[in-house]
């Protein structure tokens, strides 16, 4: 697989990613330390000694990073020509260096893959050892996939690089075998995500760059310096009023450009004793009312479905937490609205990280005709701010550890009247998907069906709902 799929056979930062999201920043800085050692080593010993480094003592039933984080970084290093080579065959039987735990998720849920010939380790009391096993009952699990595709009677063609695998089982039972030079892979492509064998939408995890030896040490030289930013920045938010606050955030490197309308609070005139707006906007983080409150330079109401107890803690503005009762949401987003209170709330129910937009529940749209569109989009270049896996309560925190967080407000035009419930008689599914469709072309983000329950399931294996 890495041989003729991945521009860069260099093994490090997919073990380095094992390494920091399923065992800690101290385990991936150990094998960061190890590295310039572990390079003057014999290659298999090196491995080996990766391999264990980045296992030992992780529990086999909770590690997911197989499926829901190296997946991104292996299709961000696949090589155009290569995948459309490989894509034209029918069955397909991927042989790797690397432990099955962590490419079946990449080969079988991307690349259709049936069947892996890789390396497996040892577990104890459902704990990974570290060690590779090369037990009877590994090399017979081989042997059966062998035997499988020396039966068939469709041909089996071999495609490996200019190394020993090619002299080894499988490839040196097949007769048509086509080699991949190091001066092929130079001229190859990055794959484009439209090209991608199946849409990436969901996946984890906190570091948002491929880590390879120099830029981890980058990482790792900016985390002390970060932690301090991080929470000077958080703090700032807190603290200070709106009109102190964007300064000084700007000055500790928060960038948050924005795109105004004639619909921006800042430039409307709202009548006394009015009932309140509804701004709706994409999830992109926790701080997403935050922001949108800080340009409004006005305290919004935020409705929240799951949250910590320290990010309701930390967070400057009013928060409300909906029940998921449908009844009881609506008596309460009303009766905010009919106090004449401003409220943003993110009807998708959970972020995205890919440039998709999930289901847009429909609630909003029943209690208002005065509703305002907001696309936000958010860069980040070390840390992801959001997680499904992981503790939720550090979200912020991992945001803001950014060198240069950016985060882009575009406020929209008011829904016309003839797309609302009250005055242009629409349900109230029409009106949804009428805003999501408005906010999806704004950013040029795909709208998809996909709600809060389906990316759970695929990211932490529960319905997303915070105890």
């Amino acid at each position: 697989m890495e041989d003729i799929l991945l521009k860069s056979s260099s093994m490090f930062p997919y073990f380095m990613l094992v390494a920091f999201e399923g065992g800690g920043p101290i385990r991936a800085l150990i094998l960061l330390l190890m590295y310039p050692f572990l390079c003057m080593l014999e290659e298999d010993l090196r491995f080996e000694i990766m391999v264990f480094i980045c296992f030992f003592g992780i529990k086999k039933e909770s590690f997911k990073i197989g499926r829901i984080v190296l997946p991104k970084f292996f299709l961000e290093n696949v090589g155009c020509e290569s995948l459309e080579v490989v894509m034209k065959f029918g069955r397909k039987v991927g042989v790797t260096k690397l432990p099955k735990v962590m490419v079946e998720g990449f080969l079988m849920d991307f690349l259709g893959v049936e069947d892996i010939i890789g390396q497996e380790i040892g577990v104890i009391g459902g704990y990974y050892t570290g060690l590779l096993d090369k037990s009877e009952i590994g090399k017979n699990k081989q042997e059966k996939i062998f035997s499988h595709m020396m039966s068939e009677e469709s041909q089996y063609v071999g495609i490996c690089g200019f190394t020993k695998s090619y002299k080894t089982r499988p490839f040196n039972i097949l007769k048509d075998i086509y080699l991949v030079s190091k001066d092929d892979k130079k001229s190859w492509n990055n794959l484009p995500k439209e090209k991608y064998p199946k849409p990436l939408i969901f996946h984890d995890g906190r570091l948002a760059f491929m880590p390879t030896p120099l830029d981890t040490l980058t990482m790792f030289m900016w985390l002390p310096f970060g932690i301090i930013l991080s929470i000077t920045r958080v703090l700032v938010a807190v603290l200070l009023p709106h009109e102190m606050c964007s300064p000084i955030a700007a000055f500790l490197g928060l960038r948050y450009p924005y795109t105004p309308s004639k619909d921006n609070p800042k430039y409307t005139n709202k009548p006394e004793n009015s009932k309140g707006m509804i701004y709706v906007c994409n999830h992109k983080t926790l701080l997403d009312a935050v922001y949108v409150s800080h340009i409004c330079r006005m305290n919004l109401f935020t409705l929240t479905y799951s949250i910590s107890k320290l990010s309701k803690f930390l967070c400057p503005i009013d928060t409300i937490e909906l029940t998921r009762d449908r009844e009881k949401d609506a008596a309460i987003m009303y009766k905010v609205l009919s106090q004449g209170r401003n409220v943003i709330l993110c009807p998708e129910g959970t972020t995205c990280r890919e440039p998709y937009l999930l289901r847009f529940s429909p609630l909003f749209a029943e209690l208002s005709d005065d509703l305002n569109p907001v696309a936000l989009q958010v860069d980040v270049s070390m840390f992801y701010g959001t997680t499904a896996s992981g503790i939720k309560a550090f979200d912020p925190f991992f945001f803001m550890m950014n060198p240069w967080p950016s985060y882009h407000v575009k406020f929209l035009e008011k829904l016309p009247k003839e797309w609302t419930c009250g005055s242009g008689g629409r349900t109230r599914f029409e009106v949804a998907n009428y805003v999501q469709d408005v906010i999806g072309k704004a950013l040029s983000y795909t709208c998809t069906g996909l709600t809060r329950k389906d990316k759970y399931l695929v990211l932490a294996g529960n319905n997303g709902l915070y105890h």
